[in-house]
């Protein structure tokens, strides 16, 4: 089969396409025919070394995909071959077949196409687990989300939107906030041209916000700390920027806010069956359209050094999505 592989750690210009030997189905295992695979930021650190799970080269990257049930292994109920699903992991899924374990499967509705599929699950279930089971955001409340246009931001203006919160879109580029808008988005704040901090204040007539979705850190880290409102909560998803930022304590304590961590993928391997709750909720709300995962372009897996280093420079407005 073909496989899309990390040659060496230089980001995308280490990629390419090789023929490799088909994976076997092992017992409690799902054997999937791959029609689509999703592209994350975690893609990119995984092709320069840079990500908290550090494969040796050559190894294929991609962390989520949607296809086809190939062959189950022993013991496998919950799916059966012909099943369409989805599934994550932490890297593989840039390949025309893969294995994962019965656990990381779920099925895809039949109103749900491949590339969409490929395109949910690690954005959207993210999102679900920090705004739900983290900041337990309620109706009414406000939700600032830096980095809106990408796929995280896009899944958490939806997500907050639905969930009946008034969604701050915060990203670079107006075009970037006009997309936002089309996202459930209400207002927008352009961080490149404008001061964070005060357009939050002004936006929020100086309360600030309830819950701020940060998946970026770096430098608008401490500004979004300042704009949040007494007893906020501030969610860290990640640090797209490349900075890990220091933040000064004393804000948390006189804001009598929180900061919470959102890791999903230990929570998806430590409570799977709410993870599984979560991805049917999510597949369900996008049948009904409630919910439109964003896919930038579709693209072969050819020009997967491509997709990564659009999305390495910030070229992406909700996610990228490979095929073989």
């Amino acid at each position: 089969m073909r496989a899309v592989r990390v040659h060496e750690l230089i980001g995308p210009a280490g990629l390419r396409v090789d023929e490799v030997p088909d994976p076997k189905v092992g017992a409690g295992q799902v054997l999937v025919e791959v029609r689509a695979a999703g592209v994350n930021f975690p893609d990119v650190l995984l092709s320069r070394g840079l990500y908290q799970f550090k494969p040796t080269p050559p190894f294929s990257p991609g962390g989520e995909c949607a296809g086809v049930v190939r062959e189950v292994g022993a013991g496998v109920q919950s799916v059966a071959p012909g099943d369409r699903v989805a599934l994550t992991t932490v890297a593989g899924t840039f390949a025309e077949r893969i294995c994962a374990p019965e656990a990381a499967v779920i099925k895809l509705p039949d109103a749900v196409g491949f590339e969409v599929g490929a395109a949910t699950l690690l954005t959207y279930a993210t999102t679900y687990h920090a705004l739900v089971d983290r900041a337990s955001l309620t109706r009414g409340e406000s939700l600032l989300v830096l980095g809106a246009a990408g796929g995280v931001g896009v899944a958490a203006c939806e997500i907050g939107a639905l969930l009946g919160a008034r969604v701050i879109a915060a990203a670079s580029t107006d075009d970037k906030l006009a997309f936002c808008r089309e996202h459930g988005a209400t207002e927008v704040i352009n961080y490149a041209r404008d001061d964070l901090k005060d357009r939050i204040k002004a936006l929020t007539g100086g309360n600030g916000v309830d819950v701020v979705y940060d998946p970026i850190g770096g430098s608008y880290a401490e500004a979004a700390l300042r704009g949040t409102a007494w007893k906020g909560r501030y969610l860290v998803i990640g640090f797209a920027s490349g900075e890990i930022p220091k933040i000064p304590l004393n804000l948390v304590l006189l804001k009598g806010c929180q900061i919470v961590g959102v890791f999903w993928g230990s929570f998806a391997a430590r409570e799977p069956a709410r993870n599984r709750e979560h991805a049917n909720d999510i597949f369900r709300w996008i049948a009904e359209g409630k919910l439109r995962p964003a896919v930038d372009a579709v693209l072969p897996f050819e020009r997967a050094a491509e997709a990564l280093e659009r999305l390495e420079k910030r070229q992406v407005k909700g996610k990228l999505v490979l095929v073989p």
